[in-house]
């Protein structure tokens, strides 16, 4: 499949994924999106200083490191779980600005720790901040009761329906702490329904910037 970097409407680049018409990020804005979508509305809900995530789509690594920037900024311990079935490429990985973008250049060398750290190995990137990527599959996890956030970042439904399925939100509600949350960028009736089903309750709040609504799924408030 062609890849392509392009640059995003807030000037932070994302992967084109060509032939499905698909980003990995908002065309309408990389960061902002995950500003919104994982930070707003995901992280700064949990009112601990010390947060367990898991990341479902650890991709080009621009959510982690958002979250990596919050935690020196609000003094959190972040202990952050990566799922990611196909890494990307050296290639791609130096083709990303967010460093740059996010006037974080002093730590340009924690990101590429991010990217270079061993699969499958718990790193500490900061004295706040460790994480530990999983090459797996979505349909592969099985934790329990171990998050307080899942930051759920799967391909658009059209593209991917097979990991917005209830089967999928059940693996994640069973990974998630009680009173945990999951949060997403979607918005799709059949996506709520899915989780619904899972046992989330579900909410809908307005979407990051050229979407108008995403959902925050809670478990067992």
């Amino acid at each position: 499949m062609e890849r392509k970097i392009i640059k995003t409407e807030d000037g932070s680049t994302t992967i084109h994924l060509v032939d499905w018409g698909e980003c990995y990020h908002s065309k309408n804005g990389a960061i902002q999106e995950a500003y919104h979508v994982f930070i707003n509305n995901g992280l700064s809900l949990v009112k601990e200083k010390s947060v367990s995530i898991l990341e479902m789509g650890f991709g080009t690594g621009l959510n982690a490191f958002v979250t990596l920037l919050e935690s020196e900024q609000n003094d959190l311990t972040i202990d952050y779980v990566g799922i990611e079935a196909y890494p990307i490429s050296d290639e791609e990985i130096q083709s990303l600005n967010y460093v740059e973008q996010l006037n974080a250049e002093k730590f340009k060398d924690e990101f590429s720790l991010m990217h270079n750290s061993e699969w499958g190995v718990k790193t500490k990137i900061t004295e706040n901040f460790t994480l530990t990527k999983r090459k797996r599959l979505f349909q592969d996890i099985d934790d329990l009761n171990q998050y307080d956030i899942v930051y759920f970042d799967a391909f658009g439904y059209p593209f991917q329906p097979e990991l917005w399925s209830e089967a999928i939100f059940v693996k994640m509600f069973n990974s998630i702490k009680e009173k945990g949350i999951l949060v997403t960028y979607a918005a799709r009736g059949v996506i709520k329904r899915a989780m619904q089903h899972a046992g989330f309750q579900v909410k809908k709040v307005p979407g990051p910037p050229g979407k108008r609504e995403m959902f925050i799924a809670f478990k067992n408030f």
